[in-house]
């Protein structure tokens, strides 16, 4: 399969996500400090940071999941956090989102696992999901894999169905929520580049959060940067690999020490072991 290279184009299109002063904390644990960002339509754009940056809340706050202690998100023109619940129910079904490791039922087939959706949040009869079914994993390269239990899949093809599973409806907006954690380097490609076409091939949005920057600049036509609450940079491909930002320098070329410290932030050695100084 050949990798597929987005024009470097900077994000100029009308947005699809709006986040303004996006700002929330786990208690007394500030998360979001004042995220701004924006997703244009029919792109796909890579949120990359640290484990525990705050990329997953982003998506939690876009899906609807929690509440902001200020500032919005807004998607299609809605603010999230002010619909009511039949608003948000309606919002939801507009999006796709791949968890993290995949998600599936573990106790249904690879065929009832993408025909759940449908099912759900649709009155389509048996026939017509049996020939959506089978076209969503085709998509994917997985139809002849439809009887099969998830126990009995691979690690890439699990991500695969579960890929299948989130396109089910047809939606807007696709979040995908570390879509290349695990995998091995030839499943991890497939993955990236089925993330590209279908969102070429299907005309949706796609937000890929991860800390993988490899893949995701190879299929994203932009990025933003995440570190302590914020957007620390942000730009198209050539500008991200150019940026001057020491946290990205550190960032792409995985650098042990540099704005993110190897180590904790501690006393002096000698102090801890009770040794004097002279």
């Amino acid at each position: 399969m050949a990798t597929h290279e987005p024009p470097q184009t900077p994000v100029n299109r009308q947005p699809l996500v709006e986040v303004r002063d996006l700002h929330f904390a786990f208690g007394s644990r500030p998360v979001l400090k004042g995220l701004n960002l924006s997703i244009p339509r029919g792109r796909v754009v890579a949120v990359l940071g640290m484990s525990g940056c705050g990329k997953t809340t982003l998506l939690r706050h876009i899906g609807g999941q929690l509440t902001p202690d200020s500032g919005y998100v807004k998607v299609d023109g809605q603010v999230v956090h002010e619909l009511d619940d039949t608003g948000l129910l309606a919002l939801r079904r507009k999006m796709g989102m791949m968890f993290q490791l995949g998600g599936l039922f573990s106790d249904l087939t690879v065929f009832d696992n993408v025909a759940f959706p449908m099912r759900e949040h649709t009155d389509l009869p048996e026939r017509m999901i049996r020939d959506l079914v089978l076209m969503k994993l085709h998509a994917v390269g997985l139809r002849g894999a439809h009887g099969l239990m998830t126990g009995e899949l691979s690690g890439g093809m699990a991500r695969r169905v579960a890929l299948a599973r989130t396109i089910a409806l047809d939606p807007m907006l696709i979040m995908y929520d570390e879509p290349f954690a695990g995998l091995d380097p030839i499943s991890l490609n497939v993955i990236a580049n089925l993330i590209r076409r279908l969102n070429d091939a299907l005309g949706v949005t796609s937000i890929v959060v991860t800390y993988d920057v490899s893949e995701s600049i190879k299929v994203a036509d932009y990025a933003y940067f995440i570190s302590e609450g914020v957007i620390v940079a942000e730009g198209a491909r050539g500008d991200i690999l150019a940026s001057p930002s020491d946290f990205v320098n550190q960032f792409v070329h995985a650098r042990p020490d540099g704005p993110v410290r190897f180590h904790y932030p501690a006393p002096p050695m000698e102090r801890e072991l009770g040794l004097a100084t002279r």
